[in-house]
């Protein structure tokens, strides 16, 4: 393939933009952080994870919704604007910087011992479990959101009017992944936003004040500056509740640079070396912890783009993560965002997190474990019912270890205590 002219690389840059859009601002939407600091997070850290990985792998990152369940933890219903926020994000940024920097200590780990030996540490029987958590523990928020409303007194009561914008949703995200072709299969999240947010408008469900009230320029707000120049606070519970997931995303991350390698025909785990895309990966996490987003991680969309334009250049993912910059840095896109009505994000967000746990389940198939096997039943038990049925656990009058911790150090604890046998992977007959 030849080299392709500026104006080209541009618009190749624009798809990859498109393609990671829709995921990585529903993250903030979500949870309560800015979308133009995600925005600018997501392409700043993209260039950073490029410029620690020798320019070589065509990766993009953005908003992780792994880490959502830990941020929901800290932040709780806390929005911009609540005297609690910001402290709240300070722990919040605390939490993922520490993420970030488990990232690079694995990632040294892994250039002194070898990839293999940590694996180890984390067998699919551990974090097949563990994704399918971080899922479910989430569906409760994507149902309050999708079926419910808030009243004049401030109360979210249920709305048959939520229920028919979120199957809105639900019909054209499932019919855009099943049925689009092309560069639109990629994009079914970005279109039911956009087709749920244009129903909402008749029904008087779309408020256009913080379009109005958001700055041009980003920077000029000062809610944003005031989460920018936030310094970051090392609150223990907050970081038992997001780091320890960062267990499990670093797992995700190795898959999906063996998808983009497999995708470019090219060996990213040797050449630049997995070492140094972790490393890309957690430094960029510690940033966007630092700055006040939420964790980045290589987005599968974006690879999916390389599959279907056959443009591998590491330098169209830089185009798009300097479009992701200027959009952080203008205040209306951020104030469309949070103009979303929640039966739309509610509704998207019962796909997403649905899809996550169906990951989970995708690792225990592919890697073909035999529940008939008691070990492998024992350890999975565990793990759904700490990480399902606890909140948290308190250790003093201050610190607590969320669930979702306690069941990822239970896994790994059992996985390596309890003794592997013949039968814990089915056998496959050929015949």
């Amino acid at each position: 393939m030849g080299e392709k002219s500026l104006h080209k690389k541009i618009i190749l840059g624009l798809q990859h933009v498109l393609a990671m859009f829709g995921a990585t601002v529903l993250v903030p939407a979500l949870t309560g952080l800015d979308t133009s600091i995600t925005l600018f997070c997501a392409g700043t850290g993209t260039l950073l994870f490029h410029l620690i990985t020798k320019k070589k792998v065509p990766v993009f990152l953005g908003s992780s919704f792994a880490f959502m369940v830990g941020i929901t933890a800290v932040l709780g219903d806390s929005r911009i604007g609540d005297p609690d926020f910001l402290p709240k994000l300070a722990a919040v940024k605390g939490g993922l910087i520490v993420a970030g920097l488990i990232y690079a200590i694995f990632s040294i780990i892994i250039k002194l011992v070898g990839y293999e030996k940590v694996n180890k540490l984390l067998p699919p029987i551990v974090t097949g479990p563990i994704i399918i958590v971080i899922g479910l523990r989430l569906s409760a928020t994507a149902i309050n959101s999708a079926f419910y409303l808030q009243n004049d007194a401030g109360e979210m009561v249920f709305s048959l009017k939520a229920v028919l914008i979120t199957v809105i949703v639900l019909a054209t995200c499932i019919g855009i992944s099943v049925f689009a072709k092309g560069i639109y299969n990629l994009m079914p999240i970005l279109f039911a936003i956009i087709i749920g947010y244009l129903v909402c408008i008749p029904l008087g469900l779309v408020n256009l004040d913080p379009v109005k009230n958001a700055e041009f320029f980003s920077l000029m707000d000062s809610n944003i500056k005031s989460q920018l120049f936030l310094l970051p606070k090392f609150n223990l519970d907050a970081i038992l509740a997001i780091a320890p997931i960062s267990l499990v995303t670093l797992i995700e991350h190795v898959g999906d640079i063996t998808t983009n390698s497999a995708v470019c025909g090219k060996n990213f785990m040797d050449d630049p070396g997995v070492h140094r895309t972790l490393m890309g990966d957690g430094l960029a996490t510690a940033w966007a912890g630092l700055l006040g987003g939420p964790a980045n991680t290589t987005y599968s969309e974006n690879t999916g783009v390389l599959a279907v334009t056959q443009n591998y250049d590491p330098a169209v993912i830089r185009i798009a993560a300097c479009i992701a910059i200027v959009m952080g840095l203008i205040g209306k896109f951020g104030g469309f965002v949070t103009s979303i009505p929640s039966p739309v994000t509610g509704g998207i967000s019962i796909v997403l997190y649905g899809m996550i746990s169906s990951v989970g389940v995708r690792i225990l198939i592919n890697s073909r474990l035999n529940f008939g096997n008691s070990r492998n039943l024992m350890i999975a038990a565990i793990i759904f019912v700490l990480g399902i049925g606890c909140d948290s656990i308190p250790i003093t009058d201050t610190v607590s270890v969320s669930g979702l911790a306690l069941a990822a150090v239970a896994g790994i604890v059992l996985a390596i205590l309890l003794p592997v046998g013949k039968d814990d992977v089915l056998q496959i007959d050929n015949n």
